[in-house]
């Protein structure tokens, strides 16, 4: 799994298609391999970015890492 640090922007994450999941105690399955989460704390969807970063201003430095 790769978790990129998007600068100015979301987490994403770069995980296998089909990845499974719980959110809010449900268990979901990804349909996509990456899942952008919200790392300003404004999005009205959260944990998952609702673009509201780029309105809000938000600066922050660009990263990746990688867990095995």
């Amino acid at each position: 799994m790769k978790l990129r640090f998007r600068e100015d922007g979301p987490y994403v994450l770069d995980l296998e298609e089909g990845t499974r999941f719980l959110l809010n105690g449900e268990e979901r399955r990804l349909a996509r391999p990456k899942l952008a989460l919200c790392r300003c704390g404004q999005s009205q969807d959260k944990p998952f970015c609702d673009g509201t970063h780029k309105r809000v201003g938000f600066t922050a430095p660009a990263g990746e890492l990688e867990v095995q």
